[in-house]
């Protein structure tokens, strides 16, 4: 019987090994053999999830093929992998990717770093920080004193908790667009949220529209929910959407859903202008497309000028929820935690949502609601939201001087809000810039993690949630990865010191 549980084709592993591209060999840098260089970067797709465990790769023959190399090469490749323990193979079963004895699975989203790692590990793989005190132990709190009602009752809400959809509907009719509770469902965080979405109107197979780079662990989500993703390239720095290339994507592809992050882009920082807002739910609604709009960072302006300046809704150029279909989060703007999402949609929309979710989640928990609502019915969100900016302002500025100082060839453009810098790293590939940082002792994703089939190799992203001495540090362990990927070092070791905040 077969230890694969998945294939990896011919043609498009040799999309993403052709991806890793590093900066040009400079004089006196001894190059690796053919065998070995591609040896490494099946490895290295294996160690980041974008190769996931146990699939088969193709054929020597049809691998040689793929990359123009000669079948030697892949063989010894092939070979090289199974003695480091990356690959198993068996006659008549083929080979198919493995990890040695004693090394943990690698995730495929952006998983948080384990507590006990974070001694000797900087962590720029998750991008949020620690809970805003005393606003998280107030609203829990706050929350228990509501708890005794409702824990007479099942404790089953599909919908969410009455009062929580009622305060969110008022929000939204507050910032303009007029909104009824019945409009209203509460999930188990954004994620939750995109997930019921995905099952409802995405189903296996279907195309789904997505901006190009976003966010990693949302189009994990759909890849693992069969969906066919369709990217759509985000223009250079913080311009942000390409309305034409939008309309063309939506007209000839028919995408089922279109997903985009409006507010404060993960992972650019960009954001999306009323003009571009108005023009996208125009060409979704003449598509037929349902346009899922994120807007868990939408809170989060870091400059004073932007607060006056942000842009209506997405959904307020769409109030019925006809086309757009809203997503909102605590755990951006407040705490991840704080496992509470939202989505605004259609009375229909939500009905079927939330007929679906007897057969998921059943409900999201009361006592996270009750402190959520307690938080948007005291004040405490807004001054605890007020907080969160601060650190990460705070953080940003810190990161961004540390970064141009100890890589002064990285570029990119500081966004005006969110909680991440999409970083162009200087000719290096990212995946070896994350391999190396391993080693270093600073945990960063790679660009391909937030584009489809390979995208973005020449890219990290930094998120705001370290500052002060700790991101000084930070960007020193990064040029010390970066040292190791330009010199071409393959299990080499800078010692990471144990740094502690």
């Amino acid at each position: 019987m077969a230890q694969w549980t998945s294939a990896v084709g011919a043609a498009q592993l040799a999309r993403l090994l052709t991806s890793q591209q590093d900066r040009p060999a400079g004089p006196g840098t001894r190059r690796p053999p053919a065998y070995r260089a591609l040896a490494d970067g099946i490895r290295l797709l294996v160690l980041e999830g974008r190769v996931p465990v146990a699939a088969r790769l193709p054929a020597e023959r049809e691998l040689a093929l793929a990359l123009a190399v000669s079948r030697t090469t892949v063989a010894a490749a092939y070979e090289a992998l199974r003695g480091e323990g990356f690959l198993e193979s068996r006659r008549g079963a083929g080979s198919w990717t493995a990890v040695p004895a004693g090394n943990p699975i690698p995730a495929r989203g952006l998983e948080p770093l384990p507590p006990e790692a974070l001694g000797s590990m900087i962590d720029l793989g998750c991008a949020s920080l620690p809970a805003p005190e005393p606003w998280l132990t107030r609203a829990v709190q706050g929350a228990l004193e509501e708890l005794p009602p409702y824990a007479h009752t099942h404790g089953d809400y599909p919908a969410g908790l009455p009062a929580l959809r009622s305060m969110i509907a008022e929000r939204y009719t507050a910032r303009g667009i007029p909104t009824m509770p019945e409009q209203i469902m509460v999930t188990t965080g954004a994620m939750g949220a995109i997930d019921a979405i995905c099952h409802l109107f995405g189903g296996r197979g279907e195309r789904i529209a997505v901006e190009s780079p976003s966010y990693a662990n949302i189009l994990q989500l759909m890849r693992e929910a069969g969906a066919r993703l369709v990217p759509v390239a985000m223009a250079e720095g913080l311009s942000g959407w390409d309305m034409d290339r939008w309309r063309q994507v939506l007209r000839e592809a028919a995408p089922r859903i279109a997903y985009v992050v409006a507010d404060f882009h993960n992972p650019t920082g960009a954001l999306a202008d009323e003009d571009q807002r108005r023009r996208l739910v125009d060409a979704a609604r003449s598509a037929g497309t349902v346009l899922v709009a994120d807007e868990t960072m939408s809170e989060l302006w870091l400059d004073e000028d932007v607060r006056d300046a942000m842009p209506r809704p997405v959904c307020g150029f769409d109030p019925a929820g006809s086309t757009v279909i809203t997503v909102g989060s605590a755990s951006k703007a407040f705490w991840a935690g704080m496992r509470i999402g939202w989505v605004r949609a259609a009375p229909d929309v939500i009905r079927s949502l939330v007929a679906a979710r007897a057969y998921a989640d059943l409900g999201t928990p009361v006592l996270e609601q009750l402190a959520v609502n307690w938080l948007f019915s005291t004040g405490g969100w807004a001054q605890a939201v007020e907080l969160r900016r601060a650190q990460a302002r705070e953080n940003r500025d810190a990161l961004v001087a540390a970064v141009r100082r100890e890589l002064p060839d990285w570029e990119f453009e500081v966004p005006r809000g969110g909680l991440t810098l999409w970083v162009r790293a200087g000719g290096l590939s990212g995946s070896r810039l994350a391999e190396a940082g391993e080693r270093t002792g600073v945990r960063v994703p790679s660009g391909p993690r937030f584009g489809v089939d390979g995208a973005f190799e020449g890219y990290v992203r930094l998120p705001f949630t370290v500052g002060g001495a700790v991101a000084d540090e930070a960007a020193s362990r990064l040029a010390a990865a970066a040292r190791l990927v330009e010199s071409g070092a393959t299990g080499a070791t800078e010692s990471p010191r144990t740094f502690v905040a």
